[in-house]
């Protein structure tokens, strides 16, 4: 008996490359990148059951989406910081 070929989802493995990426070699791009195509790779395996991925789909989301919330935290920080320091040296004249 020949059991069903199934066949890895391109967007999903996208969405995993893009989300190690983002963490190393293009940290804003690739964390967008694979929030993106990890989206569209697990709504792509969940209507053509022949495909398989979801793992790779979903640990390109969590990277992405945890390496977004660094850089919107960072960003924050850094607002916050400038901010506080601007505010400090208006206080001193």
């Amino acid at each position: 008996m020949n059991a069903p070929v199934r066949q890895s989802s391109t967007l999903a493995i996208v969405s995993l490359v893009a989300g190690i990426l983002g963490w190393t070699l293009a940290p804003f791009i690739g964390n967008v990148v694979a929030v993106i195509t990890g989206h569209m790779a697990r709504r792509e395996i969940r209507l053509n059951p022949a495909l398989e991925g979801s793992g790779f789909a979903t640990a390109g989301l969590i990277l992405g989406w945890v390496g977004l919330a660094f850089w919107i935290l960072l960003a924050l920080f850094v607002l916050f910081l400038l901010g506080g320091l601007a505010w400090f040296g208006f206080q001193n004249v």
